[in-house]
């Protein structure tokens, strides 16, 4: 999967702890021929100090470390540099920490030890603009975001629209969803607004609480 161009690879800054973490996603992420791990850092505090000197594009975040947790070094990282892309990284799946790690600001979710593929894929919803679950807490997201009014104009999405939102709901950048599809990114995004449009929810989190819940997607 590529999260980057060639001409200009991915700046990915590690916060994370645990020695052997550090060392596994270093080496798991420097042999990606677009990402570049440009520092690790031991706990938050250094990590809201190296990301405000080094300016990474992406930061993969622990949540449980000394000093500053994970939760704390997003809010105060997203507070002076909004458009840097937060994967966090954790041990836990309980609902508490995952409600909190999300409205901190990160933009996707991932739990410890699970695939490089699934890194990437995090990166590049994160890079599209999208929210990245980890398959194992997803459901539980989805349960305890609280959806808007239910729409009356569910039924009104065409059948593209349908297969779009199902796929967003996987979790599903544009880019994969364009692929999956064999449309382009732009048609990809007009849809999305259009869903988004029809179903009166600001965001693609939303929309797939809609769906879910709504029955639109199973």
């Amino acid at each position: 999967m590529t999260v980057a161009t060639a001409s200009k690879p991915l700046k990915v800054l590690i916060v994370e702890d645990d020695p052997l973490i550090q060392l596994g996603l270093e080496q798991s992420l420097s042999q990606q021929p677009n990402i570049t791990v440009i520092g690790i850092a031991e706990d938050g505090y250094i990590g809201v100090k190296m990301a405000q000197e080094l300016h990474p594009d992406i930061i993969v975040m622990d949540i449980g470390m000394p000093r500053l947790d994970g939760i704390s070094a997003t809010q105060k990282i997203k507070a002076a540099s909004p458009n840097v892309h937060i994967v966090m990284l954790s041990s836990h799946t309980d609902d508490t920490e995952i409600i909190a790690a999300l409205s901190s600001g990160a933009d996707a979710y991932c739990v410890k030890g699970t695939s490089t593929e699934s890194l990437l894929a995090a990166f590049a919803a994160a890079k599209d603009g999208a929210t990245y679950l980890d398959p194992q807490v997803a459901r539980k997201v989805m349960d305890h975001l609280k959806p808007p009014t239910q729409p009356d104009n569910t039924s009104h999405l065409s059948q593209r629209e349908l297969e779009v939102l199902k796929l967003i709901v996987e979790g599903k950048s544009n880019p994969e969803i364009a692929k999956t599809l064999y449309l382009s990114p732009n048609t990809i995004k007009t849809h999305v607004r259009g869903i988004m449009n029809k179903l009166s929810v600001d965001d693609r989190v939303q929309a797939a609480v809609v769906a879910l819940r709504s029955g639109l997607v199973n």
